[in-house]
């Protein structure tokens, strides 16, 4: 437990039974009336984002949780398999878990991956990684109907966008968050 009057960004707190990350706080003290908490929180799950308010020095309810840079081993089935770099354990997280981070991953990347209480909450891959294009069209000189771009598989199978000069083969580097074409790597 904690008192509202203590919260920090990052923190991440129990709300009815939800895990809720604290994305922004402010500690308003009215010329009139008690002072209280504005906070926006971000439900750890499923991303959503709320407005909500506490009177000063409530207590809330605080969660404990591990984040941890592990690598990723390999797929047992559906199921991913991360090894704990510290400990060498080992740690089965299904896809749903794993979300889009699925997309970029690779054996041997490494990955942020959040626990509550031994259960996995999240997985969280670095801003970029860099990948080989396992497959893309040849680039006409002069087509720029498109934009200048044009579809690639990466070595994982997913499909990005990139620009016509890329080859296959080449090494890019991409952007976790949204899937862009960052510039290739030398």
């Amino acid at each position: 437990m904690a008192s509202t009057n203590d919260l920090k960004n990052g923190m991440v707190l129990n709300i009815d039974g939800k895990l809720w990350s604290v994305v922004e706080f402010q500690h308003v003290k009215p010329g009139k009336g008690p002072a209280f908490v504005r906070t926006k929180l971000k439900e750890v799950l499923s991303g959503k984002v709320v407005d909500k308010t506490f009177n000063a020095g409530v207590k809330v309810e605080t969660a404990n949780v591990d984040k941890r840079t592990m690598q990723f081993s390999y797929k047992d089935g559906d199921n991913f398999v991360f090894m704990d770099m510290d400990t060498y354990d080992q740690l089965t997280i299904e896809p749903s878990v794993v979300g889009d981070a699925a997309k970029y991953l690779l054996e041997g990347f490494e990955a942020l991956v959040a626990q509550n209480e031994g259960s996995p909450l999240y997985v969280e891959l670095p801003a970029a990684v860099e990948l080989v294009i396992a497959e893309t069209e040849p680039g006409v000189q002069g087509d720029r109907s498109t934009g200048g771009t044009k579809p690639a598989t990466l070595e994982t199978g997913t499909e990005i966008q990139v620009p016509l000069f890329v080859t296959t083969g080449e090494k890019v580097k991409v952007d976790t968050r949204d899937g862009s074409y960052l510039g290739r790597v030398k």
